[in-house]
């Protein structure tokens, strides 16, 4: 069995729902499929809570009015019959009338989750009842009853496992079987959900519960590509990546992919596959355990970063001057990318700058503090193993004309990074693409 996962873009109107229930429909293969709430919906039901937090019923209920007319309208043109017609509005009116629920009681963050959470309810309820209505075999098995986190807020990969086991073999005989992506409930049974990841964190949670064989996360790009083309001319598909180097690129960058949803699937042994909904026979990007030898694969970068440098002599033969320092970061929650150091001095980058100035208050306890902020990671992914002579000189080689802040290198055996200016980040992106790629 296959799980396909289907982001918001890729269910966004009834004609895409289609063009999706084809997709999986087309192999005549039994599939798990994991859904993502239709495009805008999540972010309308975000500010619906948000007006309710701050006591505005009456916007609240404009919102969930017009959300209910938009949905309403989708009815004709997804279902062809009177039946299923029926069978939806019902359902959608029902789910529309629980949302104005909350407009006359007491609102919490609990209530926050629950009201985001029927984004995904409402579009795999549509998209099996037009499975239906086409005569699929399909099922819907709502992801409450099997996803969860524990306390730390993690999955629950041995609960997830037990409980979705259970619920397929109490379904089967069924081709399709669908779920709702990135909600779940926590370990004291309240709806919650997975956050880091969403619904691709569901979708490989889910294929390595069903032990798939294969974990496919369908998106509107042919699979993660060897730069940004939103920055750089004539980027092409990467066909294949190592998972470590596929969660190296999502961290730095790739925004196709989060660097925390693959692995459950790295751990099962699962390959996962990159897919283009708007291009479905274009071959997309494996990701598996495999390393190609001797090849660098891609280029991503961060931006919103700031450096922050503290120069003491204390540090100077100090055993314990580091883990201060780190111990400043923790407190705030912040965590470190990048980190350089020398005798006297240690440099270190942050994209979560909510605690900047008390980080630094805490750092001059110590020492000199110089902060830069505005600059942009770029990192280099590929087999960077040291013994592969003069792969770093070849990255070096093309950032020969940016000024670089930072490198780091050998950290990890799968990338090289350069901390650069955000201004420098087309230039740098550019050049490197001109001299690892053609």
């Amino acid at each position: 069995m296959k799980v396909m996962k289907f982001g918001g873009t890729s269910v966004g109107s009834p004609e895409r729902m289609k063009d999706v229930a084809s997709l999986i429909t087309k192999s005549g293969e039994s599939a798990f499929i994991v859904l993502s709430a239709m495009s805008g919906t999540t972010n309308t039901l975000i500010e619906i809570s948000d007006y309710l937090y701050r006591k505005n019923p009456e916007g609240a209920n404009e919102l969930i009015n017009q959300l209910e007319r938009k949905y309403l309208g989708h009815i004709g043109e997804l279902y062809s019959t009177e039946e299923y017609r029926q069978k939806t509005r019902a359902f959608l009116e029902e789910k529309f009338n629980y949302l104005r629920s909350f407009t006359k009681d007491l609102f919490t963050s609990f209530e926050e989750k629950s009201i985001v959470a029927q984004g995904e309810i409402l579009s795999t309820n549509m998209m099996v009842n037009y499975l239906q209505e086409q005569g699929v075999k399909a099922v819907l098995l709502p992801a409450l009853d099997f996803m969860r986190t524990d306390k730390n807020a993690e999955p629950d990969g041995q609960y997830i496992r037990e409980h979705l086991t259970a619920i397929m073999k109490e379904n089967e005989g069924y081709r399709i079987y669908i779920t709702q992506g990135f909600i779940c409930r926590n370990a004291y049974g309240e709806v919650d959900n997975l956050q880091r990841g969403g619904s691709d964190y569901t979708a490989s949670l889910v294929g390595a519960a069903v032990n798939a064989e294969e974990i496919q996360i369908w998106t509107d790009i042919d699979g993660m590509h060897n730069n940004d083309p939103r920055v750089v001319e004539k980027t092409e598909a990467v066909r294949q990546l190592n998972f470590e180097e596929a969660s190296e690129l999502a961290y730095f960058g790739a925004k196709i992919l989060h660097p925390t949803c693959v692995q459950p699937a790295k751990y099962a042994g699962i390959p996962v596959r990159l897919k283009n909904t708007m291009d479905p026979d274009a071959e997309g990007t494996i990701i598996n355990n495999t390393l190609v030898k001797g090849k660098i694969k891609a280029v991503a970068a961060k931006d919103d970063i700031t450096a922050i440098k503290i120069k003491s002599s204390r540090m100077l033969g100090a055993s314990g001057f580091l883990r201060k320092v780190f111990e400043i970061f923790e407190s705030y929650q912040t965590s470190i990318d990048m980190i350089a150091t020398s005798e006297v001095g240690v440099s270190m980058t942050i994209e979560n700058d909510s605690h900047l100035a008390e980080i630094v208050d805490e750092l001059k306890k110590y020492g000199t503090v110089t902060v830069d902020a505005e600059m942009c990671i770029v990192c280099v992914v590929g087999d960077l193993d040291w013994s592969n002579v003069g792969f770093e000189t070849l990255a070096t080689d093309a950032m020969k004309d940016i000024p670089v802040r930072m490198i780091s290198y050998g950290g990890s055996n799968y990338n090289i990074s350069f901390l650069i200016r955000e201004t420098d980040k087309q230039r740098a992106l550019q050049s490197l693409s001109d001299v690892l790629f053609k």
